[in-house]
């Protein structure tokens, strides 16, 4: 009898750490509004920051950044 192939699984997504700091009050927010939201401070922190940071993995930061009027081009 044939063996079957293995399904190929998805390709593990890396993950890296961001550590912010607040104080004692913002942290006591935000747990009572995860906690009033059913839901845990992190995905709550992921949601409110997906939108700034969903279009911008690809570009490239030379090209965001605004040239003032006055600079002198010289090459």
């Amino acid at each position: 009898m044939p063996r079957k192939k293995a399904k190929k699984g998805r390709k593990p997504i890396k993950f890296k750490t961001i550590t912010i700091k607040v104080t004692a009050r913002q942290k006591k927010s935000l747990m009572n509004y995860s906690k009033s939201r059913r839901t845990t401070p992190n995905k709550l922190i992921k949601k409110a920051i997906r939108p700034l940071l969903q279009n911008y993995a690809g570009l490239e930061v030379d090209n965001m950044l605004p040239v003032k009027v006055n600079q002198l081009e010289l090459f």
